[in-house]
């Protein structure tokens, strides 16, 4: 008579976190797509806010709107589905566009379009300049990671299976994505280094944290935090170099169509994310 199999609670551990996996592993095509859809998320933030000129305060309010939307439906699922969890991701990155565009800029002319003097309907910015606006995002980044430690939760994102987790998880992802933008913007901007020069002092910290991956006394959960926000002032300026006047050091190709090409990067990203999964799951 045939014995019956005896589950170990490493075992069932395993078991629960195969079905309940709602986050992606973190490898290359992970950050590829990172990238790509920060970079969607600052043309197309751009779109609405400034070349349909709703404004940054309307902007605001409706993409984030739609980031609670794309979020009830990842919290909703029961597992990890790449289209839910890059739309989020997508979401995160223009409402984070407009929000750190609201936060630091004003109606100056600095911000506005040859003869315009405001930009929708609303209050047109707060006026709180790069460094303000990047402090008061950085420190409320801190205290969402101060909470989640308190929690006792893990910082694993493979390992994160639970609501009150994964409500941890994005609201890191929303502030370091609004954090991005005001330090991408900053460098192209205000830094001086223009749109290629603020690309590359981003990817050259990026690897420089891929180097310290290799120190073991550096945990990689805080190297991995560290790179998602920095991955996405490198989607700003890159944004910014595609869309920005040639008088500016852009590539003047425009929020629409810049926005039409990498969403089109993108989906494809998604389909053949979501083709992996599958031959994962099924394997």
């Amino acid at each position: 008579m045939q014995q019956p199999e005896v589950l170990t609670d490493h075992d069932v551990a395993s078991s629960t976190k195969s079905v309940m996996k709602k986050l992606p592993e973190v490898t290359l095509a992970f950050w590829v797509m990172k990238v790509a859809a920060t970079t969607l998320g600052e043309t197309a933030g751009d779109l609405f806010s400034q070349t349909l000129k709703l404004g940054y305060f309307l902007t605001t309010i409706a993409l984030f709107l739609i980031f609670v939307v794309t979020l009830v439906v990842q919290l909703r699922s029961s597992r990890y589905n790449p289209f839910f969890y890059w739309t989020v991701i997508l979401s995160t990155s223009m409402a984070g566009t407009t929000m750190s565009d609201f936060m630091n800029r004003d109606a100056s002319s600095k911000y506005l379009s040859v003869g315009a003097t405001s930009l929708g309907w609303g209050p047109q910015g707060l006026g709180l300049g790069y460094p303000s606006g990047a402090a008061i995002l950085l420190s409320i980044l801190v205290v969402i990671f101060a909470v989640w430690r308190l929690s006792g939760m893990t910082f694993q994102i493979r390992d994160i299976v639970t609501f009150r987790g994964e409500a941890l998880f994005w609201s890191a992802i929303l502030v370091s994505n609004t954090l991005g933008t005001s330090m991408g913007d900053f460098l192209s901007d205000s830094s001086g280094l223009g749109y290629a020069g603020g690309a590359l002092l981003v990817t050259g910290a990026l690897l420089v944290l891929v180097a310290l991956m290799k120190v073991p006394v550096v945990p990689n959960v805080l190297l991995f935090w560290i790179a998602f926000v920095l991955t996405r002032p490198l989607g700003a300026t890159a944004g910014d170099f595609l869309t920005k006047p040639a008088a500016k050091g852009g590539l003047d190709l425009g929020t629409a169509g810049s926005s039409a090409v990498l969403l089109a990067v993108l989906l494809g990203l998604m389909a053949y994310a979501h083709v992996q999964e599958r031959a994962a799951t099924t394997a």
